[in-house]
């Protein structure tokens, strides 16, 4: 009986945290960063699926992808992003850890009239802490400023922009994305965004994306997305769903 009683306790605090708690913000599923933190204290757990056509003869598969963030004090957060995948060309076929990336989340400022809310990201990959097969010759970092205007009750525009590097080559890869979000209700949102990737040395490739968010309470959330290449060096589409919790 008393372990009954026990259950209930625990099941209720959650849940009465949950409804109290401001809703989870996350940096999934669009490939635009949100510029909020993890509220001091809270740990949370971005966790995806993704399932990529690149050409004809290839395809991508992260299985999954995920970024865990903890919130120091309201402005800052410390995270870690962890990854497998799974990479088929032709016949052959890869699979293993990418390079675990380590880094944090920056608020620079808060939205006052046309200043958007802004944050800065960065994080720094680790050569050696990833499967033999993807292990990179020098460490990986990259950045990002993240910066999102209120547009009404419902309507939002957010925006990156960064550089990172592959730990390969001394060669930058400049990073744009522009995403608009609108909640549809207190529990369902979508999203329609454009984002891309410009090498130093190679042509930009540009893609679409769209999705859809829905809030289990506010401390849960799922999400289902999709995107498709714009221009030819772009992936062809992928598919993603995933999940985001915080306790």
């Amino acid at each position: 009986m008393r372990k009954i009683l026990l259950l209930f306790c625990v099941f209720g605090s959650f849940t009465i945290q949950a409804q109290t708690t401001e809703p989870i913000q996350c940096d999934r599923p669009d490939q635009t960063e949100t510029p909020s933190i993890v509220p001091k204290g809270m740990f949370q757990v971005e966790t995806g699926f993704t399932f990529q056509k690149n050409d004809e003869i290839s395809t991508t598969n992260s299985l999954p992808a995920v970024l865990w963030k903890y919130g120091v004090n309201e402005n800052f957060e410390l995270r870690l992003i962890t990854e497998f995948v799974s990479e088929k060309i032709n016949a052959e076929e890869i699979s293993g850890f990418t390079p675990v990336l380590i880094g944090f989340k920056v608020k620079l400022c808060d939205e006052k009239g046309i200043i958007p809310k802004t944050s800065f990201i960065g994080h720094i990959g680790l050569p050696n802490a990833a499967s033999s097969k993807y292990k990179s010759d020098f460490v990986a970092p990259e950045f990002r400023f993240t910066m999102q205007h209120t547009l009404s009750d419902k309507l939002s525009l957010g925006y990156n922009l960064g550089c990172e590097w592959d730990g390969m080559t001394p060669e930058t890869t400049f990073v744009y994305t522009l995403t608009t979000g609108y909640s549809i209700n207190n529990k369902m949102g979508c999203y329609a965004e454009l984002f891309g990737f410009a090498p130093e040395k190679d042509k930009a490739n540009h893609n679409f994306d769209a999705g859809v968010t829905y809030l289990i309470n506010n401390n849960f959330m799922v999400d289902l997305s999709s995107g498709i290449g714009i221009t030819d060096n772009a992936p062809e589409h992928y598919i993603a769903f995933g999940f985001s919790f915080r306790i």
